[in-house]
């Protein structure tokens, strides 16, 4: 795998990673089908240095990860821009991690019941008032597409980050021009 050209922006910091990918609410997952890119949009959770998202048992996304489960998963956080005296070194705050991988559904219902309850607690925290129960994720069927959920994971084979961090005094604020 290629390595990043812009090493002054490449993030090593695995625990500032891992944290990121905690607390980031959605990412791009891209795929290959045939010979064009599909990118998703999709809410996930990272826990254990393994990547999960869920979605409707049927539909293009999961056809194309059955025929070539090879994944890029993208997730980035812009913080706003940053003044310079000089335009061609304004520039952006931000975080991105890219993960390459394989999507692998689970059919083990312990292991997807522990996914989908670790994103009920990352988007709706102390919503429920008791945990998922795995009677409910073996019978839980998509209302909208009528399909099972299938819950997938990644083990990341390769993984790199980047960032530019918020330059305190020198980021744009268009209520005062700067």
């Amino acid at each position: 795998m290629d390595s990043i050209r812009y090493t002054i922006r490449e993030c090593q910091d695995q625990e500032k990673i891992n944290q990121f990918l905690c607390r980031a609410r959605f990412g791009h997952l891209g795929l290959v089908d045939g010979q064009l890119p599909y990118v998703v949009p999709l809410n996930y959770v990272w826990t254990d240095g393994q990547l999960y998202f869920h979605g409707a048992g049927d539909g293009r996304r999961n056809k194309v990860m059955s025929q070539n489960p090879e994944i890029c998963f993208t997730v980035c956080e812009e913080y706003g821009t940053i003044t310079d005296p000089v335009p061609a070194k304004t520039d952006t705050a931000y975080m991105s991690v890219m993960l390459f991988g394989q999507a692998e559904p689970i059919t083990d219902l312990d292991e997807a019941t522990h996914v989908l309850q670790e994103m009920m607690n990352k988007y709706v925290p102390g919503y429920y008032n008791r945990p998922l129960s795995k009677q409910h994720v073996d019978k839980y069927r998509s209302a909208v597409f009528g399909g099972p959920v299938q819950v997938y994971r990644v083990k990341p084979y390769h993984m790199t980050a980047k960032e530019s961090p918020i330059e305190a005094g020198k980021m744009y604020r268009a209520d005062t021009g700067g």
